[in-house]
């Protein structure tokens, strides 16, 4: 009797890891393996960045394509037009409207408490963070996030997670100064066809290029 307890709980998990019942790590673990099914997705999402101190509140619009193990391809509309893609072996960051491409190591973006990480589910859910049920909200299931060892760019986080699917569906990121960091898709495709030309980037011919890759360089923070 036991052992059948045991496994209507886990059922129940995962096909209603949104329920309120299911412990927060749990649900993380449910996120974390369909994520693991996943090789690639492309979405369109809406982004909110809010610095406290001024108040000022900017909006973007742009798409993000993905591919593990983390292959990127991030771009944003006029008025704030940028293309950033992670290669296999470099960052490239390019702003049409000041002319120059910066070169980044792919060191960049690899700490899995970075906001990147976090939307495309490859962020340590269970190992990196304190996990702790934040209610439902349209739908979607609420995590916050507790970074373990907090750093100057996220001292904390929610996602929004699709009760259906188990996709991570918005993320907001809080810095140290309490600036937010707000993505939401609003459009999510899993398990899409990229190309390889995806993930690839030549700097334009006219375009200035700042090489960050050598130790000591200054670096700009990314997706923001």
């Amino acid at each position: 009797m036991r052992i059948f307890y045991t496994l209507t709980a886990i059922v129940c998990c995962t096909l209603h890891f949104a329920s309120s019942l299911c412990p927060a790590a749990d649900l993380a673990d449910v996120i974390q393996r369909r994520y693991a099914e996943t090789t690639s997705f492309s979405a369109n999402f809406e982004q909110t960045l809010t610095h406290r101190e001024s108040g000022s509140v900017e909006k973007r619009q742009g798409n993000l394509l993905f591919q593990k193990p983390l292959l990127l391809r991030w771009t944003t509309e006029k008025p704030h037009e940028e293309l950033l893609v992670a290669t296999k072996k470099e960052i490239w960051d390019y702003l049409p409207d000041e002319g120059v491409a910066y070169k980044y190591p792919l060191d960049t973006i690899r700490d899995s408490r970075g906001i990147i990480h976090v939307l495309t589910g490859q962020a340590a859910l269970t190992k990196d963070f304190d996990v702790k049920p934040d209610g439902v909200e349209n739908n979607f299931t609420k995590l916050r996030l507790y970074p373990k060892e907090p750093t100057p760019q996220m001292v904390e986080a929610v996602i929004w997670v699709d009760t259906a699917q188990g996709y991570i569906r918005r993320a907001t990121i809080t810095d140290f100064y309490g600036n937010a960091n707000d993505v939401r898709f609003t459009t999510f495709s899993p398990n899409a066809q990229v190309r390889d030309t995806d993930f690839s980037f030549t700097p334009p011919k006219d375009v200035d290029v700042e090489d960050r890759t050598t130790a000591g360089a200054q670096e700009r923070e990314l997706f923001k």
